[in-house]
């Protein structure tokens, strides 16, 4: 039994270890790498596009501004609001 637990054990803290947790993210200063891993439905394309944007128009002024950019909705912004930092 003591196998199994630790086995169980292991396992657990292997799968804890590999986990991300991606916090809240700087989308007028941050890198397309770390917006595409803090933002759920943002990938590397679409970090390209908010960063291509805030290069061509300045910073993004509220998080609704985000909704500017190509790929980059109503629903995706919604679903982000508490990760996305503007300061």
């Amino acid at each position: 039994m003591k196998t199994i637990q630790s086995l169980l054990l292991a396992t657990l803290l292997s799968i804890g270890s590999m986990a991300t947790f991606a916090g809240p993210v700087n989308v007028n200063s941050a890198n397309a790498e770390d917006i595409a891993e803090s933002l759920n439905g943002v990938g590397n394309k679409k970090a390209l596009a908010i960063i291509a944007y805030r290069s061509t128009h300045g910073e993004f002024t509220t998080i609704d501004s985000l909704i500017q950019v190509k790929g980059i909705g109503e629903k995706t912004v919604s679903k982000n609001k508490n990760l996305i930092l503007l300061k």
